[in-house]
């Protein structure tokens, strides 16, 4: 995979979420969109080097352009594990700066690093030495009671200087104690202008928009307002045909494939077939489809079939293909059309 692969992806690309960005929920994506950046959950340093736990980087390489987003504190350990993610394939090394859990502010790394700048260009600079791929960052606009419009600044420029080239923004702070996880999300006041700030401060790095992105015209208007790349996340896993659809010709400009959530299924098959023969269960693939109709006809009895059948013993590829005949084929590409 050529360097500057993730560079020109990163236009869109679909956010690394805990839990849901896995291998599986990256496949079905690669189907819809040949061209958006793709991410896995965030993988920690410490079980990668200490743990050996390689098999949590295992990807298909249909997956490609994806990008391995690393948890950690530590220079060396992080360096190590980014060479193991270079080895791996992976079009980029993404370092996780703005993860709000208890369990990530406990390991010293998520959002808490953005209170040590140093740091971060320590461990930046040590996985940019090890890597043979672009070394990334994902952070928010500040912690706490950090003054962003002082914060962000300061830190762009000093992971700059350690020669990180490209940043991802979630336009919130991230409040360490006092927010769940999930609060963190929401509850936080967007910033969108101080985003687009950074950007004509900084316009040699490639700055990408996260945050609260629910369309893809909204994605779109972004884009056009200036800023390098949009990073969408739960918006995609929710409703991924109508949010990465029409990602290939809108934003990449690329021809239009003419296929519908329907053959995204049908080329599913194959792939959950193949998860079943190496001792898979059918709701590991399946819980990443349930979103696939949002809002056409037959999408709850898609999505009940699917959650009351796929975990069962022995369930297989005829469950999705029963669940499929719930949704009219005529009518899906119609609702997308309306909801485009």
């Amino acid at each position: 995979m050529p360097n500057n692969a993730a560079i020109a992806a990163a236009r869109l690309s679909v956010a690394p979420m805990m839990d849901w960005t896995d291998r599986h929920c990256r496949y079905l994506h690669r189907l819809i969109t040949r061209s958006a950046l793709l991410y896995t959950e965030m993988v920690t340093a410490p079980a990668l080097v200490r743990g050996g736990a390689r098999h949590l980087i295992a990807f298909d390489p249909a997956e490609q352009p994806v990008a391995l987003q690393l948890g950690g504190s530590d220079p060396a350990e992080l360096a190590e594990a980014a060479a193991m993610g270079c080895a791996e394939g992976y079009a980029e090394i993404n370092l996780n700066v703005g993860c709000p859990s208890d369990r990530v502010q406990s390991g010293t790394f998520g959002a808490v690093l953005m209170k040590t700048p140093g740091l971060v260009a320590e461990c930046a600079a040590a996985m940019i030495e090890a890597s043979s791929v672009p070394v990334t960052m994902k952070c928010r606009i500040g912690v706490d009671d950090q003054e962003p419009h002082e914060v962000l600044p300061a830190f762009l420029d000093t992971v700059r200087a350690a020669g990180v080239g490209r940043v991802a923004i979630h336009a919130r702070k991230a409040w360490l104690e006092g927010l769940s996880p999930k609060e963190n999300r929401d509850i936080p006041p967007l910033d969108y202008p101080l985003v687009f700030q950074m950007k004509r401060a900084f316009p040699d790095m490639h700055i990408s928009l996260n945050g609260g992105i629910d369309t893809l015209d909204a994605a779109l208007a972004h884009l056009e307002a200036g800023i390098d790349g949009v990073m969408i996340g739960r918006a995609a896993y929710h409703a991924p045909w109508d949010l990465l659809g029409d990602v290939d010709s809108r934003v990449f400009g690329q021809p239009d494939r003419g296929q519908g959530p329907h053959d995204v299924v049908h080329r599913m098959l194959p792939y959950i077939e193949a998860h079943l023969a190496q001792g898979g269960n059918l709701a590991q693939v399946t819980r990443h489809m349930l979103g696939l109709f949002a809002g056409r006809p037959g999408a709850r009895q898609w999505r009940r079939i699917l959650s009351e059948r796929a975990h069962r013993p022995g369930a297989g590829p005829e469950v999705v293909v029963e669940a499929l005949t719930a949704v009219p084929a005529e009518a899906a590409p119609q609702a997308h059309q309306k909801r485009a």
